[in-house]
């Protein structure tokens, strides 16, 4: 079976992402050291990301990305709001919505991705935000339920150039 990264360079159209979690794996080292305050230089501590999504981006994929968030945000949230100049920098768009806006949207249960409308990628987490395991599926009916999600989410989130935490 393919990974992620080569199904998202063989995208054709479009690859969109939610994020639904509050916090997601919390020793990631590069999290740790933002924590603590340290300098970080993000393009070259995500340049596999960075490269990858600038190749997409460049045959036309549009890739979007948006976050529904508890707000007040938690230090991991923090930590993905300043290193979102990253995710802009490749050519993702990125947009944030408060938890309390989603209340009446039909969400899955998981994280996900979608790529072209029809591929599916959901993220599996412990409690705690370590990942566990993916799941891809190809079931039309799931594909519609979460590209109807990500529509809805997208449309009454804040582009992240004016998402303020």
């Amino acid at each position: 079976m393919a990974s992620f990264p080569e199904r998202l360079r063989t995208t054709q159209r479009t690859a969109f992402h939610l994020e639904m979690r509050d916090s997601y794996t919390p020793d990631d080292p590069t999290y740790l050291s933002w924590k603590r305050g340290e300098q970080l230089d993000v393009m070259e501590v995500y340049r596999p990301w960075v490269d990858m999504v600038r190749e997409v981006v460049a045959r036309g994929v549009v890739v979007r990305r948006a976050r529904i968030v508890s707000e007040p945000v938690t230090d991991y949230i923090r930590f993905e709001h300043a290193v979102t100049s990253m995710n802009i920098a490749a050519g993702e768009e990125v947009r944030w919505l408060p938890r309390r806006h989603a209340s009446n949207i039909a969400l899955p249960g998981n994280d996900f991705w979608v790529l072209d409308d029809t591929l599916v990628r959901f993220g599996h987490f412990s409690g705690d935000g370590e990942i566990l395991s993916e799941e891809w599926t190809e079931d039309p009916a799931v594909a519609r339920l979460c590209v109807s999600a990500f529509d809805t989410v997208w449309e009454r989130a804040i582009p992240h150039e004016d998402y303020k935490i």
